[in-house]
């Protein structure tokens, strides 16, 4: 019997409702898509342009004079640095110990799993608050230090929860029970079996535990003074919410006008220069990101 493609007919409810799905989608997307549009656009745009609101979706009067003040400024480089430090290192620890903390918690035998789990959870609804934690951190003697930034959040008990549900989901107990019966010892399985079959939730959390790590400024602000230990958003946060930059170091003699268009026109360079690292991530682990997602999300 030959095969015949057939198309589903769609009633007129049905038509009205992916109608309007697909009109509310479009509208969400531009309203998100557009403010990023328009930054890139203004980043690449003169100073009078974007002062007389000139940008609307395109650059006009292209020009690299944002870019150039922004590399221009030393603290900049060292913000970045730094910022490449906090994500590759803090990535690392967090995953080793998301991962080191879900598997037992995922295993049927583990005893008093229940009360475990309770405290766990109880951390993600209450906390000591942040002057205790200072004091915490600080007679660690990890002030101004990189572990200021590393150690208190080394774990999030969401993504533990997360990993977990998807160790419970994807490793099944015969698998765990054939490989003890041929000699396999607990550290051997988990380095041969969990953590291959593990690619998409690792992919995911250590996504996460990255964007975390890039967006985070709070930890910086409250444990470091040092300047040459600040991540690049303590920066970012000076030239947007404080505005410190030191007009002789970055702006020539020109009207006040044309100087506000050039401190708007570094802002908005800024933000490219700083976000659009941890943007070319995703392409590359969407997949997983999905994936880990939905797997991990099947059940508590």
């Amino acid at each position: 019997m030959a095969n015949r493609s057939s198309k589903v007919k769609l009633c007129a409810s049905d038509r009205v409702f992916f109608t309007i799905a697909y009109i509310m989608i479009t509208l969400l997307t531009l309203v998100v898509l557009y403010p990023l549009v328009y930054i890139l656009s203004a980043s690449f745009s003169s100073g009078e342009a974007v002062t007389m609101g000139r940008v609307v979706l395109w650059p006009v009067d292209f020009s690299l004079e944002g870019y150039k003040k922004v590399f221009a400024y030393s603290d900049v480089w060292i913000g970045y640095r730094n910022t490449l430090f906090y994500v590759v290192v803090g990535t690392v620890i967090n995953v080793f110990m998301t991962l080191i903390c879900a598997y037992p918690l995922a295993r049927k035998g583990l005893p008093h799993k229940g009360v475990i789990m309770f405290i766990f959870t109880f951390t993600m609804m209450f906390s000591g608050g942040l002057i205790p934690t200072y004091l915490l951190v600080n007679s660690l003697h990890m002030v101004n230090t990189y572990w200021a930034m590393l150690i208190p959040g080394a774990m999030a008990v969401y993504q533990m929860i997360i990993t977990r549900t998807f160790f419970q989901n994807t490793i099944p107990d015969e698998l765990i029970e054939s490989a003890k019966i041929d000699g396999c010892s607990d550290f051997r399985f988990f380095g041969a079996f969990v953590i291959p079959l593990s690619q998409a939730i690792i992919a995911v959390i250590a996504l996460q535990y990255a964007v975390g790590h890039w967006n985070s400024y709070f930890n910086a602000l409250i444990y470091l003074q040092n300047k040459n230990l600040y991540p690049l958003q303590i920066f970012l946060r000076q030239i947007l919410v404080m505005s410190q930059f030191e007009a002789q170091d970055i702006f020539d003699e020109e009207t006040a006008a044309i100087m506000q268009g050039m401190k708007d026109l570094i802002k908005y360079s800024l933000i490219v220069v700083s976000t659009a690292p941890i943007l070319c991530m995703y392409p590359f682990l969407q997949k997983y990101f999905v994936k880990g997602v939905m797997i991990g999300s099947l059940k508590g």
